[in-house]
């Protein structure tokens, strides 16, 4: 299927489809006009990047594991590697720090809102 038919298909646009070849995260057949021809593996790792970015993986993150993910490379699919998993863990750890951080400028954010709304 040409390009456009991949984005309705996958609910991404176009332009994204580009930007995860660009990242080498899909790598979409050629048909002899050169036009891009997505099938529906593709279509399917597509889902699954959509998914990881999603969850906010950063696409570095995403380009390591996803061939093992998807591929079945090296006889492991879907099995994540244990660097891969501490990659996340301490990626969902800064995260989680940054949630925290965010969360005490609300409360003093609410604290002077309080303050501020006292008469007198």
């Amino acid at each position: 299927m040409r390009i456009s038919e991949a984005a309705g298909a996958s609910g991404v646009s176009a332009r994204s489809l580009r930007y995860y070849e660009d990242e080498g995260l899909i790598v979409p057949g050629r048909i002899s006009n050169g036009y891009r021809d997505y099938c529906q593996s593709t279509i399917d790792r597509v889902l699954v990047i959509r998914s990881l970015l999603d969850s906010g993986l950063p696409v570095r993150l995403i380009r390591e594991f996803l061939p093992h993910l998807t591929d079945g490379a090296d006889g492991d699919s879907g099995v994540p590697r244990a660097e891969f998993v501490r990659e996340v863990q301490s990626y969902r750890d800064r995260l989680a720090g940054r949630i925290a951080d965010l969360s005490a400028q609300r409360s003093a954010l609410d604290a002077y809102l309080r303050e501020a709304r006292r008469p007198g």
